[in-house]
């Protein structure tokens, strides 16, 4: 029993190397050919050792937490705000504008960040990176006679911070505000990622942008720098201290030319040239008025035609009738005999009928068709403002550029808002309404669409500046034959040998022009005149009307709208001879 409770107690445990023993190394006890074996359990050193070196790292980094989440929270919460995916406009190029012939009048330069333009633009990293890949900069046709028709424009537009409040071209005036729609593209846009020092990351489009439409213009480019050079120095020459002047396509409504002088720079207004602005705002002499659309001026003879026109669509004189111009009609005052009215012809022309009238400006003859004298009735002042009406006066031609005036035919309610009840109409107020003074005013525009009428047979056209547009179209409402006499009388005015004959300087071989003349006295005491001159070529097969008006001369300049334009149609003969016949 204790031998066995010994033996027992006595028996020891079995080594772990003793169960793996594989029969091929028992004999040796060669532990290296162990097929297994079990390791020992990692001492609490290491442990401790382990969870020392981790606890030190997680201190670390909670410190560093702390000092970026607490300490710094506020400026590192910022620069991760700024540290953002970005949108940035991609702005597209405004469209081109060509004259007639495809000679490029309006065009875009690439910018770069150290443009003129630009340089109103803060100077910080983020504005400089969005400039390298700027709009485009407007630049315009050197060429005199342009500014006042293509206007000028206004860029887009970023602040100190960079940020673009105004992210599109604006049209400000002239073909660029009329038609701003057509010309714009459509902006597209990048996203820009930037770090949190701004720098970029990288940057994608993800609309690119679209192209704004091309305009292609009625005018010729080369026959609107003539006509404003040649008329402009001739102004310049007799003292004039402006002018216009419009060529118009009788068939269409097309113009071929529209210039107004002087002229402000456009392309100084559009980079923003503060001094040159200020100067042109400042002028006395009004370059930023358009005067062919939105200038008014008396007429004086020009309308003249139109009264003939309306005197035998009424029935009351035919065209072979003569009257007698001594030089003056004379009315007895009532109210005081002894100082009769008397309204004066500019000279004597004898007898004349109506195409000679026309020819040699008769104010006697339209003083009589006008208001009535002796036996030969007039029209009166209500027809009189009809037929005006009639021939696109007193109103709006709807001219695309917009900034017209209506202007004004003179009449008794018109009197009555301006001088009150104290001042009656009179006849004299007619017969000076015939003649186109008292009150009358009509643009350039206005005159040479009448003329056109006139030269098409009666049609009114609505004046276009889009090549190959379709114009409106409303008769006056005067049969052909009619102004058929009056064509005849404004030709006559160009070839006849009369000395009083009114348009002989257009009296040109290789061109036939039927022409007007008008001269209206301007002033307190009439120290000032305007000339005008309107017409149509070819006579016989009307093509092209044109109006001129050169304002404000010393009365009795001699020098006037009709010479002023003879270098320009001689010119025309030999470079442009596509419009002559």
């Amino acid at each position: 029993m204790w031998f066995r409770r010994r033996r027992y107690f006595g028996t020891r445990d079995i080594a772990p190397d003793e169960i793996f023993l594989d029969s091929t190394n028992l004999p040796d006890m060669e532990a290296s050919q162990f097929e297994g074996r079990v390791e020992r359990p990692v001492s609490r050193r290491a442990l401790f050792g382990v969870a020392a070196v981790f606890l030190t790292i997680l201190t670390i980094y909670s410190g560093r937490a702390f000092t970026l989440q607490v300490v710094k929270g506020a400026t590192y919460a910022e620069i991760s705000h700024n540290n953002t995916l970005e949108s940035w406009p991609l702005f597209a190029e405004r469209g081109l504008i060509f004259d007639r012939t495809g000679k490029p009048l309006a065009w875009n330069e690439a910018a770069t960040a150290s443009s003129t333009a630009l340089s109103d633009m803060a100077s910080s990293t983020q504005v400089m990176e969005a400039t390298t890949t700027p709009y485009a900069l407007r630049r315009y046709t050197g060429d005199p006679g342009f500014s006042l028709i293509l206007g000028f424009l206004r860029y887009p537009k970023a602040d100190s911070s960079g940020n673009w409040w105004r992210t599109e071209y604006t049209g400000i005036s002239g073909v660029e505000l009329a038609y701003d729609e057509q010309l714009t593209g459509e902006n597209g846009s990048k996203m820009v990622e930037r770090d949190a020092h701004h720098h970029i990351i990288q940057q994608n489009i993800t609309t690119p942008p679209v192209h704004g439409e091309d305009l292609h213009l009625s005018i010729d480019a080369d026959v609107q720098t003539k006509l404003f050079q040649t008329l402009s120095e001739h102004a310049h020459k007799n003292r004039f201290t402006g002018g216009a002047a419009v060529i118009m396509d009788v068939r269409t409504g097309e113009l071929l030319a529209i210039t107004s002088f002087p002229e402000y720079d456009n392309q100084a207004f559009t980079d923003g040239e503060s001094a040159t602005i200020r100067a042109a705002s400042n002028s006395a002499s009004t370059p930023l008025l358009n005067r062919a659309v939105g200038g008014l001026y008396a007429p004086g003879s020009i309308v003249k035609p139109i009264f003939a026109a309306a005197a035998l669509n009424e029935g009351i004189i035919s065209p072979d009738k003569q009257i007698n111009s001594i030089g003056a009609i004379t009315l007895p005052n009532p109210y005081n005999p002894d100082q009769p009215s008397i309204f004066r012809d500019w000279t004597v022309h004898g007898w004349v009928d109506m195409r000679t009238a026309i020819a040699v400006s008769s104010d006697e003859y339209f003083y009589t068709i006008g208001g009535g004298y002796g036996g030969q009735e007039g029209l009166g002042i209500a027809r009189i403002d009809d037929y005006a009406r009639r021939f696109g006066l007193g109103q709006i031609t709807g001219f695309a550029l917009g900034g017209e005036k209506e202007g004004t035919i003179p009449t008794p309610e018109w009197k009555l808002a301006i001088f009150g009840e104290d001042d009656p109409w009179r006849i004299g107020n007619t017969y000076h309404t015939s003649i186109g003074q008292f009150g009358f005013q009509v643009t350039p525009l206005q005159a040479v669409r009448f003329t056109a009428a006139i030269a098409n047979g009666g049609t009114l056209l609505t004046p276009h500046i889009i090549a190959s547009s379709t114009s409106e179209r409303m008769s006056v409402d005067v049969p052909d034959q009619y102004l058929q006499i009056v064509r005849e009388g404004m030709r006559l005015a160009v070839v006849s040998n009369r000395s009083d004959a009114t348009v002989k300087s257009l009296n040109i071989g290789g061109i036939e022009i039927a022409a007007k003349t008008g001269t209206a006295q301007i002033g307190a005491h009439n120290e000032w005149m305007n000339s005008w001159s309107v017409g149509f070529w070819p006579a016989d097969n009307p093509k092209y009307a044109y109006a001129v008006v050169l304002e404000r001369a010393p009365a009795g300049t001699n020098s006037g709208a009709a010479p002023g334009l003879n270098p320009f149609f001689y010119w025309l003969i030999a470079n442009k001879p596509q419009y002559v016949h």
